[in-house]
C-alpha cells in the first residue's frame, strides 16, 4: 500500500521504536540514508543501517536482525520483489519501502498494511487495478464445490437416477443442465480473466526503469517537519545528480527535479539571510559542463576522458585529437594552460572558460555540453559541483579489492558527503580520474581491435582480462555506456543506434565467474527489458546465472556458459 503522509504514517510511527534500515549499494540510497541518519539523531530513533548488494545479502541481514526488529526500512531495494514472500516475516513486522526502482511488485502495492510504500501512487506507472490481477480464492473454488454438491444430490439413494426412489416427483433435468451451463460460463470467464491478467502483468512488468530520487523524497520529509538544512539539501542534490549522470532519468524528468531543488535552495538561502545567520556554506545554482571533474583536473584530460566530448569528437582517433586541439585554439586556450590543473590556469582564462566552450559547442558537435546543476561552496577555497561528489563517491564505492570489503567502501562513500571529511572526497576524486582513464583506454582498445560484435538484435563485448574497476556493477555499466556511444559514433551501420549493448567481464577467473551488464540503445530512454530477457535466456539455455542484484540489468554468469546464454538471447530477441 502507498502512504502519502510520510510524516504521520511513516516517521511518527518510528519514534521510540527500533528500526532496521537496509540500504542498496548506490549513491542515491547512500544520500537518502545520510539524511535519515540526521533525522533519526534529532529524535533519538534507535536504528541499524546495513548496506546490501542483492537478495542474498537482504535475506542474511534480515535473518540476523529479525529477533528484535518490528520495523524495517528498505532504501532503493525491495520495491520490485514480493518482500513478504522473500523474507517470510512474522505478521507484526512492518516494511517501509523507499525505492526508486520500477516497476513495483503488485503484492507490495496492494498489501493490506504490512508493506507500505513511501509516496503516492503514480498513474503514469500504469499499475494494474486490484480486481484485474487478484481474485478471491473462494470464487475460484466455488464451481468445484457446487459441482460436488450437485453430484452428491443426484447420486444419493440410487446412483444417478432422476427419481427420488420413493415415488415422489422426479427432479427436473433442466436444473442440472442450467447448473452445468453456469459452471461452463464461469470457467470461460475465469479463463478470459486469467489471459487478460497475464497480458496486463506482462505490459506492466516487461520494462525496468527508475522513478524519482529517494534522497529527494526523504529530504522533502525533513522539509515538511521543519528539520531541513543546506547540508540535507545538498545530499538530496547529489542523489538527483547521480540519476542524471548515470542515465537513470530522462532530461525532462531531471529538469523538473532541478526546478524543485532550486526552489528549496532559494528558500533556505533566504531563511538564513532573514535570521542573520553567518554561515560559510552556500549552494549556488549554475550551469555545469559535461566534463568530468574539470575543476580538479586539467581541461585536456577532462575533455579526453569524459564520455560526452570524447564520443562527440572521437578523441580515440588521430583526427579527433586534432579536432580537440582546434577547439582549444578557437577558445584561445594555450596548450600549456590546458595541460595544467584548472585552478592553476590563468585567472582570465578560467573566468572565460564557460563562455568560450558554450560559444563553440555547436561548431564542434557538442550542443548539450552544458546542463543545469548546483555548486557547493564552503570556506575560502572549497568549491565542488554536485557531479564532483557523484564521481568521487562512485569511485570510492566501486574500489572493492581483496583487502577492501564492499562494506568499507560503502561507509567511506557515505563519509565523503560530510564537509568535515574533505580529504575522503578529494581521495575519491583522484581515484575517479584513474577509473575514467581506465574506461577510456578500454574503449579505445575495444574499438581498435574491433571487439564489439553484433548478434543481430544486440551488440556484445566479452572481456578476457580481469580488471578491478569492471568487477563491480557500476564500473561495468559506465564502460558499457561509454562504449556503446563510441561505437555508434564510428559505426557505418545505421541500426547501431537502435541496438542495446551487453558487456561481459570476468570477476573471478579462478572460479570462472563473470559479470554481465546491459545498457539500452542510444536512441531510446532509460527503460530496459534486460531483467525478463536475462531470466528467459537463462531458462532456455540452461546457463548458470545469478540475478541477485537490485540493478536488474546486471547478472553474474558462469564464464563457460556465456556463449550459449548469448545464443539463447539472440534467438529470443530476433
Amino acid at each position: 500500500m502507498f502512504i502519502a503522509d510520510l510524516r504521520k504514517d511513516f516517521y511518527q510511527q518510528l519514534i521510540g521504536k527500533r528500526i532496521l534500515v537496509l540500504v542498496n549499494y548506490d549513491l542515491d540510497a547512500i544520500c537518502a540514508s545520510k539524511i535519515l541518519q540526521a533525522l533519526f539523531r534529532c529524535d533519538n530513533v534507535i536504528y541499524s543501517i546495513v548496506p546490501i548488494m542483492g537478495l542474498a545479502a537482504m535475506r542474511r541481514a534480515y535473518s540476523e536482525h529479525r529477533g528484535d526488529i518490528r520495523y524495517v526500512l528498505l532504501v532503493n531495494c525491495g520495491g520490485c520483489i514480493d518482500i513478504v514472500d522473500v523474507l517470510q516475516p512474522d505478521q507484526d513486522v512492518v516494511f517501509f519501502i523507499c525505492d526508486s526502482h520500477r516497476p513495483y511488485d503488485v503484492c507490495n502495492v496492494y498489501s493490506d498494511g504490512q508493506v507500505r510504500i513511501l509516496g503516492e501512487m503514480n498513474r503514469n506507472e500504469n499499475i494494474p487495478a486490484f480486481e484485474d490481477i487478484f481474485q478471491d480464492s473462494d470464487n475460484e473454488s466455488g464451481d468445484e464445490d457446487e459441482e460436488d454438491d450437485d453430484d452428491a444430490g443426484y447420486n444419493e439413494d440410487g446412483g444417478g437416477s432422476d427419481s427420488d426412489g420413493g415415488g415422489g416427483a422426479p427432479k427436473p433435468a433442466n436444473n442440472r443442465i442450467q447448473r452445468i451451463e453456469q459452471r461452463l460460463l464461469r470457467r470461460r470467464e475465469h479463463k478470459a480473466w486469467q489471459e487478460r491478467r497475464l497480458t496486463l502483468m506482462f505490459e506492466y512488468a516487461q520494462y525496468a526503469y527508475y522513478g524519482s530520487s529517494s534522497a529527494l523524497s526523504i529530504f522533502e520529509l525533513a522539509w515538511r517537519m521543519s528539520k531541513d538544512s543546506l547540508d540535507l539539501l545538498w545530499w538530496a542534490i547529489v542523489g538527483v545528480t547521480e540519476q542524471k549522470l548515470l542515465g537513470k532519468v530522462e532530461s525532462a524528468s531531471y529538469t523538473l527535479l532541478i526546478e524543485k531543488l532550486q526552489s528549496h535552495v532559494s528558500r533556505l538561502t533566504n531563511k538564513a539571510s532573514d535570521q542573520a545567520i553567518q554561515t560559510s556554506v552556500k549552494i549556488v545554482f549554475e550551469s555545469d559542463l559535461q566534463l568530468a571533474l574539470f575543476r580538479h583536473w586539467s581541461v585536456l584530460d577532462s575533455l579526453r576522458y569524459s564520455y560526452y566530448p570524447a564520443c562527440r569528437l572521437k578523441l580515440w582517433t588521430h583526427k579527433g585529437d586534432k579536432q580537440m586541439n582546434e577547439l582549444l585554439v578557437d577558445m584561445g586556450l594555450p596548450l600549456v594552460q590546458a595541460k595544467q590543473t584548472f585552478n592553476a590556469m590563468d585567472l582570465v582564462l578560467r573566468r572565460e572558460f564557460y563562455e568560450k566552450i558554450e560559444k563553440f559547442a555547436e561548431k564542434y558537435n557538442m550542443p548539450d555540453v552544458t546542463y543545469a546543476s548546483f555548486v557547493l561552496q564552503y570556506g575560502y577555497r572549497n568549491k565542488y559541483s554536485a557531479a564532483d561528489y557523484v564521481y568521487s563517491m562512485l569511485a570510492i564505492l566501486e574500489s572493492v579489492r581483496q583487502d577492501r570489503l564492499p562494506e568499507a567502501c560503502f561507509l567511506q562513500s557515505m563519509d565523503a558527503l560530510s564537509r568535515g571529511k574533505k580529504a575522503i572526497l578529494d581521495e575519491g576524486i583522484d581515484l575517479c580520474k584513474t577509473l575514467l582513464t581506465t574506461i577510456f583506454k578500454q574503449v579505445q582498445t575495444c574499438l581498435e581491435m574491433h571487439q564489439i560484435r553484433s548478434a543481430g538484435p544486440f551488440l556484445y563485448l566479452v572481456l578476457q582480462e580481469e580488471v578491478s574497476f569492471f568487477s563491480c556493477p557500476y564500473g561495468l555499466l559506465l564502460l558499457a555506456r561509454f562504449l556503446l556511444r563510441a561505437h555508434v559514433a564510428v559505426s557505418r551501420n545505421r541500426r547501431a543506434q537502435e541496438l542495446p549493448l551487453i558487456a561481459v567481464a570476468p570477476i573471478d577467473l579462478a572460479r570462472g565467474i563473470s559479470l554481465l551488464a546491459g545498457v539500452p540503445p542510444v536512441c531510446e530512454d532509460s527503460r530496459h527489458f534486460f531483467a525478463k530477457a536475462f531470466e528467459e535466456a537463462g531458462n532456455r539455455s540452461g546457463a548458470v546465472i545469478s540475478q541477485d542484484f537490485f540493478e536488474t540489468a546486471v547478472i553474474q554468469i558462469k564464464q563457460s556458459d556465456c556463449t550459449k546464454f548469448l545464443d539463447a538471447l539472440t534467438v529470443m530477441l530476433s
